[in-house]
């Protein structure tokens, strides 16, 4: 006798499938990058794109960098569309947990950057990665100059790759 469920078999088979592929799925991998930019520096680096409370589109650039073998720091750039945005980069970025920790970032730019666009400001990240042992979700207020400052929420995954890159430690060889 014919079953009452013609692709009852094929159905069962692919949720079977489906259910295996989760279980043995590798866990995330981070999308770090390593990149050897010249001759003694290296530069780990994290890109994520978001959007804020008002929709507009942003790249969050973590970065970690070395010269001749010596740590230069950790960075986070915020880039937000020219002529959309424009950045107070003198005033500190703020930080929201929903655990009710707070941070303020302070503008910071590294060694190898003179200045940065109007639509772009960098921060010091250590002092953050220093405090946060959970991948938490974030809430980053970004200063806008003369307006109310953006809201970009980072999700649990997107502040475990910034540990991540907290945790990266590369450097290149010293010369001998």
């Amino acid at each position: 006798m014919q079953s009452p469920f013609p692709g009852r078999r094929w159905l069962l088979a692919a949720i079977a499938i489906l259910i295996l592929g989760l279980v043995w799925m590798p866990p995330a991998q981070a999308s770090l990058h390593t990149y050897r930019e010249r001759p003694g520096q290296v530069t780990v680096r994290s890109q994520q794109s978001l959007r804020d409370d008002s929709d507009r589109a942003w790249q969050a650039v973590a970065v970690k960098r070395w010269q001749q073998g010596q740590y230069q720091g950790t960075y986070l750039r915020l880039v937000g569309f020219p002529e959309v945005v424009t950045l107070d980069g003198d005033r500190p970025l703020a930080l929201l947990a929903p655990t009710g920790q707070q941070w303020q970032l302070a503008p910071s730019l590294d060694s190898q950057t003179a200045q940065l666009p109007a639509n772009a400001a960098q921060y010091n990240l250590e002092p953050l990665l220093g405090d946060l042992t959970a991948a938490l979700p974030l809430d980053l207020q970004v200063p806008i100059s003369e307006a109310t400052p953006a809201t970009l929420t980072l999700a649990p995954f997107q502040v475990q790759e910034w540990l991540q890159l907290r945790d990266r430690a590369v450097a290149e060889p010293k010369k001998t």
